[in-house]
């Protein structure tokens, strides 16, 4: 095929720059979002297995709320019942609660003894996994706008720019895609090697971007079309929302968890209940919202879907699951979310989710690290904007992973000496990521390349070495048995702890042996 070459001049610059502005930010939500894939079992990880009472039989969870009614009386406004196993199988919240992150809930955790008594413990809540994902959705970047997040508006804005990357990325490679797509030309050169493995994943994986970067889009500015709309319905609500009731319902009269598990096997197909969360239970507008999975459904959340249920009459208020008497629109809004989630296809989707998020990762450092190549082969030295814009990256990159790795790294340390742990998690996760941004600056592009990526490798290499410690010392760090599908943590931090040393070699090498005039080059 061929292009003018003005044409083809046009769509790389607009490859370009929409790359370098963008580029930055999605790197922390491409590699962010492909480890919450994984949010619940880093979550299972991070938590002291000690924390978690023992499962009891179905049958026996009845008597277990029945007690806890009698000696807790805060569980009669709300509590959460656990069908999954993985954690206890009835709590409360003692500070805290209800939707969003807060570093600070606590909750009691209760279960029954050998004789079917109550016993109970109470413990923060960690909650490791969901700031790494709120980190995912927000690049890090703290602060709101009325009630809009300043960091979710700014991803949104950069996933457009992503998509007019991609397009002019893809028209600016045509005419040559059939015959160099899969040249991987090491004897060119590192710098040419790079350019074909940035084309390459690109172009491989462009359908799995396209769907990221709308998805991202919808996701960031919903809102703001929901507001459009309410220039055309005027004062009708959107949303129709259930109507309070006059009855105050007493907590005598709630059902039993069987009859929810009935119900919810009658109106879905294929669903296993994971927790059932009741709420407002002694009010006019008591709720219960019960959370689904299944291995063969489309999801709107990461793991699971959502039934809106009131708890006394068994009513339907709201689905995320697409119901058979539900809105015909459901399906199509439940194909977002499960398109940028990956759910679709259970742990295998998952998994190739986390490989494709990690290789966008490496799309737009690459993509970066090229532009500052591209620019140094046109002038004699390097510029100030050269080295400015190789610092950021450097720092911005490597900090913000060196941030993440610290973070799992002190996790069972922390619980040495402390309960609450969130905080620690943010301390930690800002402090090294502005640190690393520093470092990067003082000491320049390459020898802040070398160190932070040995950083990255120790960092990686002293989680699974933390956990081997803890299962040897149980008694020390409180830590218990735990399923062997946890250490899967602890098995990917060991994979990329010898990435990140290859990389640091690789780079090591470069920086003295390679091209003297190189952003990577050692002086």
């Amino acid at each position: 095929m061929k292009i003018r070459s003005d044409i083809l001049r046009t769509y790389q610059s607009i490859h370009t720059w929409t790359g370098i502005l963008s580029g930055l930010v999605l790197f922390i939500g491409f590699y962010a979002g492909a480890l919450s894939l994984f949010k619940p079992q880093i979550t299972q990880w991070a938590t002291p297995v000690h924390q978690h009472l023992a499962a009891i039989p179905q049958a026996k969870l009845d008597n277990l709320i029945s007690q806890a009614f009698k000696e807790y009386p805060k569980t009669q406004q709300g509590f959460i019942v656990d069908l999954s196993g993985d954690t206890s199988p009835l709590s409360w919240y003692t500070q805290g609660g209800g939707r969003g992150i807060r570093l600070d809930d606590i909750r009691s955790h209760a279960s029954l003894d050998n004789n079917d008594k109550i016993i109970t413990q109470i413990h923060a809540q960690n909650e490791l996994g969901s700031l790494i994902d709120q980190l995912h959705r927000t690049a890090g970047i703290l602060g709101e706008v009325d009630h809009f997040e300043v960091g979710v508006l700014i991803l949104g804005l950069a996933a457009g720019l992503y998509f007019l990357a991609l397009v002019s990325g893809v028209i600016f490679l045509l005419p040559t895609l059939t015959k160099n797509l899969f040249a991987l030309r090491k004897n060119k050169g590192a710098s040419r090697f790079w350019l074909d493995s940035h084309n390459l994943i690109g172009v491989i994986s462009l359908p799995f971007h396209l769907v990221i970067a709308w998805t991202v889009v919808v996701f960031a500015f919903h809102d703001f079309a929901y507001g459009g709309l309410g220039l055309i319905y005027g004062d009708k609500p959107l949303f129709e929302r259930p109507q309070r009731s006059a009855i105050t319902y007493e907590i005598k009269d709630l059902p039993s968890i069987q009859t929810y598990i009935n119900k919810v096997a009658e109106i879905t197909d294929g669903y296993d209940i994971k927790s059932l969360t009741f709420s407002n239970l002694s009010s006019p507008g008591p709720a219960l919202a019960i959370n689904i999975s299944s291995d063969t459904q489309v999801m709107r959340s990461g793991y699971s879907d959502v039934i809106y249920m009131h708890p006394y009459t068994l009513e339907v208020q709201f689905s995320t699951a697409s119901l058979e008497n539900g809105p015909i629109y459901d399906p199509i809004v439940t194909s977002f979310f499960a398109l940028h989630f990956g759910n679709y296809a259970g742990n295998f989707g998952r998994l190739v989710y986390f490989i494709l998020g990690l290789l966008g990762a490496f799309l737009f450092y690459s993509g970066n690290l090229l532009w500052l190549e591209k620019r140094r082969q046109k002038q004699s030295i390097q510029s100030r904007a050269n080295r400015f814009m190789g610092a950021l990256t450097i720092g911005v990159c490597l900090g913000s992973m060196l941030g993440v790795a610290c973070s799992f790294v002190i996790t069972k340390w922390l619980y040495l000496v402390a309960e609450q742990v969130n905080t620690y998690y943010m301390m930690c996760y800002y402090s090294i990521f502005f640190s690393a941004l520093g470092y990067s600056f003082i000491r320049g592009t390459a020898s802040a390349a070398i160190h932070l990526l040995y950083a990255l490798f120790l960092s990686c290499l002293l989680i699974p070495t933390t956990s081997l410690l803890a299962a040897l010392l149980p008694s020390l760090f409180t830590e218990g048995i735990r399923a062997p599908s946890s250490y899967l943590i602890d098995v990917v931090a060991a994979l990329f702890a010898i990435a990140f040393y290859l990389g640091a070699k690789k780079v090591q090498h470069r920086a003295y042996y390679g091209e003297p005039n190189s952003i990577w080059a050692i002086r």
